[in-house]
Parts: structure tokens; sequence; C-alpha cells
């Protein structure tokens, strides 16, 4: 009888034991290959400031590389802050209320652009002074879109397959991205914006995969129109300033003493640096030549100074890092949380492809700074809890 109780503890013990949770070893794990390229990418980016900078900052010539210190201190805070929480809290942003919340956010902090708390710098009212820091707010609408449409999409699949349903959010990417282009006259974030939700809404459908040519074929309309209107107006003066962009994109030796002027010396630079490049530090066109060389054109100066060679290398860097964030969005089991990782990676994808191209005059100066590497403190530090949201998916992927 003793023998049989003994078998029956045995049994209910291992049944126990067969029950009790796994205690993970990587419960504070962290995506390492995905942390030390965004660092690799931000030390460099910190070089490259200071490099192109130094000669136009004045007698303080490390002012803006302590403005972009600070700013990437603000970013490493809030990657702290963001992979500490509880991922609990990370699926709680993917609800109806707290969506709408951040997007109502978004649009608010859009209109103080209007009000006296709005910065005009170089004829653009593109910031906001939020006590002691300056905000640009198309930073935080890209966040915003990114979370709102990943909570839209993977709350109900089956809504944006519908005609209605991706009527609804196209809308809402409309909306967003005109707001910017309204209230900042800020057309790259706008067609950032725009690219992040559109790219979110095509990659999450089934039923309206025709749109890769309609896109296209919209675009390609847009750009025509564009290059005929300019090939035929009578006084190319008399052009509104996008319009002016384009004729510089068509021939910029033609406008080289005027709007033209940035564009050609960034493709003087990009030709000057060679295989190898001039060196760190001994680049000349950004003596005063390259209008805000810090910031979009600050790539001409990469390719100046470090050559073909160097610019690869970043361009492999800033492929590492879109790679982990695709690898960590597949791998996540939980659809907002591969959504969001998918709209970071639109997101880098997207300002990287923009920005190269336009520093190569591929396509319209619009505007756009390089991830990481450019000076602009509300875009590193957000860029930046951007990521803090991808570390803290690739965590909970590896707690699973």
């Amino acid at each position: 009888m003793a023998e049989g109780r003994t078998a029956e503890e045995r049994g209910a013990q291992r049944r126990t034991a067969h029950k009790r949770p796994r205690v993970s070893h990587r419960n504070n794990s962290i995506d390492i290959p995905l942390l030390i390229v965004m660092a690799g990418l931000m030390i460099f980016g910190l070089l490259m400031i200071f490099s192109t900078s130094a000669y136009n900052a004045g007698e303080d010539q490390a002012s803006f590389l302590r403005m972009q210190l600070l700013a990437e201190g603000l970013g490493i805070v809030a990657i702290l802050f963001i992979v500490s929480l509880p991922y609990s809290f990370i699926k709680f942003l993917g609800r109806p209320v707290p969506r709408l919340v951040i997007l109502a956010v978004a649009v608010v902090m859009i209109f103080l652009l209007k009000t006296p708390l709005g910065i005009t710098a170089k004829g653009a009212t593109r910031w906001i002074r939020l006590g002691p820091l300056r905000v640009q707010p198309a930073e935080i609408a890209k966040v915003a879109v990114i979370i709102f449409f990943a909570s839209f999409i993977s709350e109900k699949p089956e809504r944006i397959n519908t005609l209605k349903g991706y009527a609804i959010a196209m809308t809402i990417a409309g909306g967003m991205a005109g707001l910017v282009y309204v209230f900042s006259k800020n057309l790259s974030s706008a067609i950032i914006i725009g690219g992040i939700s559109v790219l979110m809404l095509f990659l999450s459908t089934k039923e309206w995969k025709f749109q890769m040519f309609g896109y296209p074929a919209v675009v390609a309309a847009v750009v025509y129109y564009a290059v005929h209107k300019v090939q035929t107006v009578a006084d190319p003066e008399s052009l509104s300033f996008r319009y002016q962009r384009v004729m510089i994109w068509l021939d910029p030796a033609k406008y080289v003493t005027g709007n033209g002027y940035q564009t050609l010396q960034a493709l003087y630079a990009i030709g000057s640096g060679g295989l190898t490049g001039k060196g760190i530090g001994k680049g000349i066109q950004k003596l005063g030549t390259i209008p805000e060389v810090h910031n979009d054109m600050i790539f001409s100066v990469i390719c100046e100074e470090l050559g073909l060679i160097g610019a690869i290398v970043v361009l492999i860097l800033f492929a590492i890092l879109l790679y982990r964030c695709l690898n960590i969005a597949l791998s996540c089991k939980d659809s907002f949380g591969m959504l969001v990782c998918m709209g970071v990676f639109l997101h880098i994808a997207i300002q990287v492809v923009l920005n190269i191209m336009v520093v190569t005059n591929s396509m319209p100066n619009t505007g756009v700074s390089l991830p990481f590497i450019s000076y602009g403190g509300s875009s590193v530090s957000f860029l930046m809890a951007e990521m803090g949201l991808v570390l803290r998916v690739a965590r909970e992927n590896d707690n699973e």
C-alpha cells in the first residue's frame, strides 16, 4: 500500500514538474548584432558631423557635435526605457484606443506649428519648442503612423482586403502626409510618411496586389507632368520652388549660380573622392561650398573623404541593419510586433534610398537626412526610439 502511494506520489510529482514553467536563460537577451551596427553608424555619424560642421560652426567648432550627442543621449534613454518595458505594454499600444491617442498626439503636434510654439528657421516652420527642447512634429508623425497601421492591420487583417477598409486606411495615410506638408511645407517627410503607410498596407493585403502596377503608374504620371511642364514653360523663374527643383534635377549645370549650386557641388565632392578618398577631415567641398553639408548632403562628403570603398561600407552597414530588422520581424509570432518592425524597416530603407538618390541627383532634391549619420536631433532621437521597439520585439522573440 505504501509502495502504491509512493508510486502515485511520484507520478503526481512528475506531472507537477512537467507543468512547471521552464525558466528562460535568455530573459535579458538583446539583439547584439543590431545594437553594434546601430552604434557603429551613430559613432561614424558623429565623426562625419564634426568633420563637416567644424569649419562653418564659428568659434565653437564642436557645437553641432555636442547638440547631436545630446540628442543621441536622449535616444539612448528612450531605448533603455522601451527595452525594459513589459511586452504586454507594447501589445497594449496595438489596441484601438491607444493607437488613436498616439495618432491624435501627432496631429496636435503638427497643429502646434501654427501657434507661437512654432519655430521658423531658414524660411520654414518645421519645429516646435517644448520647454528646452526643439521637436520636429514630422518625426513624431512617422512613429505614429508605424504604430497606428501596425495596430490597424493586425487587429482585423481581413479588413484591409476589402475596398472599404483599404480606402479608410489610405485616407488616414494621405491625411497624415497632407497635414505634414500643408503645415510644415516638408515634402520629404510627407513622402516618407506616405511611403511607410502605403508599403505597410501593400505588404499586408491579399486581394489588392494589382496596386503594384497602380502606384508606379501614378508616380510616373506625376513625374511626366512635372518634367513636361518645366520643359515647356516660357519663363522658368515663374515656376514654383518645387518645379524649379525638377529643372535643377534635369540639368544642374545650367543653374550653377542659383539653386543648382548645392547639387552640383555635391556631385563634385562625390567625383573627387575616387576609390579611396582624400581621408577623414581632408575634404575640400565641405569648406563653405556645399550648403547643409552636415545634414542632407553628408553622404557626398563621405564619398569625398572615404571614396567609393567608404561609401560601399556605409551601405553595407545599412544593409545589415535592415536585414536584422527584417529578420526580427519575420521571427515574431505576434502580428503587431511583426508589423511594427516592418514599419521601422520601411522607414529606414525609404530614407536611406531617398537621401542617396538626392545626393547623386537621381531624383529632385527633397531634403532627406541620412539616418543615424546626418545632423538632426529630432530625427536621430525618434529613430533610436523606433529601434528600441525593434530591440524589445527581438528580446521577446528570444524569450519564446
